[in-house]
């Protein structure tokens, strides 16, 4: 069946919902081979996915995987990016993750370690001694207890380690970038999601209102990052009350300093370490700083918390200063983790 789909591709014919969700049904229970999953996903990429094959695709995804069902009440969001800008950036969505949870959001963060980055949210959760392959009911109390709880993607969607070698074959971007944030594992419905193209900017919350969306923000800045920015302006999708608005932020508008790239950028991933806890601790340069505070602003807004940007980022950057940030952190590396791991640091 998979070589008839990989022709059509390749004549640049689209495929349905239902052929899409059926073979994703075989490729996810190792019914396909790594070569056959390759030509499948490269020639899918340079035909360019519908919205309907990415739905057959996500929804099969989400059937495969392991879920948790959170008891907090209130706004549980997700805030990550697709990856694959290559800007060697430090972990800023996971940063301002805790930042969101500190000033009174509820953020059930999925992740993966890094393909293309210097150092992914599964490494900095990890540094710290969290342990990635808990279970649900264990990682439902994290989340009640702190706010914010981290699901490591391979531990809650085990049928991908079936297309992982074909990924790792192509070493290029496959549709499968694009669903990994889509797919979280609590049913969110609620996120802040950053794309590496313009192109997905009012693609992705379409396709999640078709999954029930309630608030879904996505984000792409003009420097090429898939998160907000403070050295460019940013190119925002806000789906709202069913209604989709364009809009452009200015980090100079809402309050903070245009900075550069260079400011943000991290080689090893010790500086990735050393960059989050010095954000969460207001010891950071003020590019990094208030690049948290610019995306925390954002969840805060998809969290109905903050009303706009503005609010947010005031918000966020007082969380940071009166040190209710790191306080988030440290009584969350003290109960999942090892909390010499973060005196080190500091």
């Amino acid at each position: 069946m998979i070589s008839n789909l990989i022709q059509k591709l390749q004549e640049k014919t689209d495929l349905t919902y239902d052929e899409m969700n059926n073979i994703m049904a075989d490729i996810l229970s190792g019914n396909t081979n790594i070569q056959e999953n390759a030509d499948f996903l490269s020639n899918l990429e340079e035909k360019g996915e519908t919205d309907d094959e990415l739905l057959g695709m996500l929804d099969k995804m989400q059937e495969l995987s392991l879920k948790i069902e959170p008891k907090n009440t209130g706004t549980i969001i997700d805030m990550c990016g697709t990856g694959g800008d290559k800007l060697q950036t430090f972990n800023i969505s996971t940063t301002a993750s805790f930042v969101v949870a500190a000033a009174g959001g509820v953020v059930a963060k999925h992740g993966n370690r890094s393909t293309s980055g210097v150092s992914g949210s599964a490494d900095i959760f990890e540094y710290f001694g969290y342990d990635l392959s808990q279970e649900p009911s264990k990682i439902v109390q994290i989340l009640e207890k702190h706010k914010i709880c981290f699901m490591f993607a391979q531990k809650f969607h085990p049928a991908m380690k079936y297309v992982g070698p074909a990924r790792k074959q192509l070493g290029k971007r496959t549709a499968f970038n694009l669903l990994g944030p889509l797919s979280n594992p609590a049913g969110v419905k609620n996120q802040l999601v950053g794309v590496f193209s313009n192109e997905y900017l009012d693609r992705l919350p379409a396709i999640l209102k078709r999954r029930g969306a309630e608030n879904i923000m996505t984000v792409r800045s003009d420097d090429g990052m898939d998160e907000f920015s403070t050295s460019a302006t940013n190119r925002v999708c806000i789906l709202r009350d069913d209604k989709v608005l364009m809009n452009v932020i200015d980090p100079e508008v809402v309050g903070l300093h245009k900075s550069s790239l260079k400011d943000i950028q991290i080689e090893t991933r010790e500086d990735a370490i050393k960059s989050f806890v010095g954000v969460l601790n207001n010891t950071a340069n003020q590019a990094m700083i208030e690049t948290t505070a610019l995306n925390a602003a954002g969840g805060l807004i998809v969290a109905n918390i903050a009303n706009n940007f503005e609010e947010g980022v005031e918000l966020a950057m007082n969380t940071i200063s009166n040190g209710k940030a790191f306080k988030t952190l440290e009584n969350f590396v003290v109960d999942t983790g090892d909390i010499s791991k973060l005196k080190e640091i500091i």
